[in-house]
C-alpha cells in the first residue's frame, strides 16, 4: 500500500497550511470561542472560493466530487491549525447524509448552495443519553395528512444556530427486540414553526445547542431515506463521521507534537534543556509513536472509503484508537510542559479541549470497541 500522498493531496494540504497560517492565529481563535457565532463570514466566504465546502458533493450537484481521504487531508490541517466554523457539521455530516440518502430533489436544492458557501447544515442525531444508536433516539414523528409532527428535544446539536438546514434523527416506529429499527431522518428549515434553539455553554469553544421541536410540521418530502429505514443511512454517516473526526484528531496532535518539542528544545532547567533528559526524550518518542499510528489507521480507513471497499469495522478500529491515543499525546505533552500548559493564554490547552470533545464525538473508544469485537462475531 503506498501511504504517500497523491499530487492533488500534497495541493489541498499545501494550500491549507498556507491559507490558515495567513488568515488564522490563535488570538482569532480564542475570539472566535468567546462570539456567539463562531466564525466569520470573510473566512467562510474565501474557503468556498477554495471549493472546500463541495469536496464530498457530486460533480452533477456543482462540484468535482473528491476521494474520502482528500477530506481527511484537509481537515487535517483545520484542526492543526485549530480552526473554528461549521464545516464539520455542513460539509461532513451533512453532505455525507444527503448524499448517502438524499433525494435527486433534496440534493439539487441545498448541495450547490453548500458548495457556494451560501448554505449551512448540521444533523441533530444525540438526545439525554448522547449515544449513536437508535436505543438514543425518542424524539417522535408522527404522520398526518401528508406532514410529519416532530415533538421532542436533541442536545449536542452541532451550529445549529446557525444552520439553513437541519437534518433531524427521529423515532417514527418502535420494535421491540431491534435496536435500530423504527428510525427515519428529516430536513427541515431552521426557522419551521416550533423550533426553539438554545446554544449550550461548554468548555470547548465548539457552539453545541439544545434544539427543541413543538409539533413541528415537516412536509413528507423532507424525508431523507425511507420511513423507519433510516439506520440504512445512518450507520454509514456513522461510520464517515468517525473517520473524519480521526482526520481532526491527528491534525491536533502533530500540532501539539510540534509545540511539546519546541518547548523541550528552549526550556533549560539544571543548566540543559529538559529535552535532554532521558524520561522527557521517551515522552516525545511515545507521542509521536501514537500520532504515527493513529495516521496510519485513518488513511488506511479513508482509503477503504474512497475506493468504495467495505470500511465499517476499520472506521471503528480508527476511532476507538484514535480517541484514546490523542487523549494520551495530549496528556504526555501536559507532562513536558508542566503547569505552563495548563494556562490559557497557552495554545496547548486549545487542543486539549478540543482532544476530549473528540473522544466522545461520535462515540468513545468502548462503544467502537464493541463495534469490531461484533465485527468479529464475538
Amino acid at each position: 500500500m503506498d501511504f504517500d500522498l497523491t499530487i492533488e493531496q500534497k495541493l489541498i494540504k499545501n494550500s491549507a497550511r498556507e491559507f490558515f497560517a495567513k488568515e488564522i492565529d490563535k488570538d482569532y481563535v480564542r475570539e472566535m470561542i468567546k462570539d456567539e457565532k463562531g466564525f466569520t463570514t470573510e473566512i467562510w466566504r474565501k474557503m468556498a472560493n477554495l471549493g472546500w465546502m463541495g469536496l464530498l458533493v457530486p460533480d452533477q450537484y456543482g462540484h468535482l466530487e473528491m476521494s474520502f481521504l482528500d477530506m481527511a487531508v484537509l481537515l487535517q490541517e483545520m484542526a492543526y491549525a485549530c480552526f473554528p466554523g461549521p464545516f464539520f457539521s455542513t460539509a461532513v455530516l451533512g453532505v455525507v447524509t444527503l448524499v448517502e440518502g438524499g433525494t435527486n430533489d433534496q440534493k439539487k436544492a441545498i448541495l450547490p448552495k453548500v458548495v457556494s458557501g451560501d448554505h449551512l447544515l448540521t444533523l441533530a442525531w444525540t438526545e439525554k443519553d448522547g449515544i449513536y444508536t437508535g436505543k438514543g433516539v425518542s424524539l417522535s414523528a408522527i404522520a398526518e395528512k401528508g406532514y410529519y409532527l416532530l415533538s421532542g428535544t436533541k442536545l449536542f446539536v452541532p451550529d445549529a444556530h446557525l444552520a439553513d438546514t437541519i437534518i433531524c434523527v427521529t423515532r417514527t416506529a418502535r420494535e421491540l427486540g431491534i435496536e435500530n429499527s423504527g428510525l427515519s431522518v428529516f430536513a427541515l428549515d431552521r426557522g419551521s414553526k416550533g423550533i426553539t434553539i438554545n446554544l449550550l455553554e461548554n468548555f470547548t469553544g465548539l457552539k453545541l445547542c439544545e434544539v427543541i421541536f413543538d409539533r413541528v410540521k415537516v412536509p413528507a418530502s423532507g424525508l431523507i431515506g425511507e420511513v423507519d429505514r433510516g439506520w440504512n443511512v445512518l450507520k454509514k454517516v456513522f461510520a464517515k463521521a468517525s473517520v473524519a473526526k480521526c482526520a481532526e484528531m491527528i491534525g491536533g496532535a502533530e500540532r501539539v507534537l510540534e509545540m511539546t518539542i519546541e518547548h523541550a528544545k528552549k526550556r533549560v532547567q539544571f543548566g540543559r534543556p529538559v529535552g535532554s533528559f532521558q524520561a522527557i526524550q521517551h515522552h516525545c518518542a511515545n507521542m509521536l509513536t501514537s500520532l504515527e499510528t493513529s495516521k496510519f489507521m485513518t488513511y488506511q480507513a479513508c482509503w477503504r472509503i474512497s475506493n468504495g471497499l467495505p470500511f465499517e469495522k476499520e472506521a471503528s478500529m480508527s476511532k476507538a484508537w484514535v480517541s484514546e491515543s490523542y487523549k494520551h499525546l495530549v496528556a504526555l505533552g501536559h507532562q513536558v510542559m508542566g503547569g505552563l500548559g495548563f494556562m490559557e493564554e497557552i495554545d496547548l490547552n486549545l487542543y486539549f479541549n478540543r482532544a476530549k470533545a473528540a473522544e466522545l464525538a461520535f462515540g468513545d473508544a468502548d462503544l467502537h470497541k464493541e463495534f469490531v469485537a461484533q465485527a468479529l462475531k464475538l
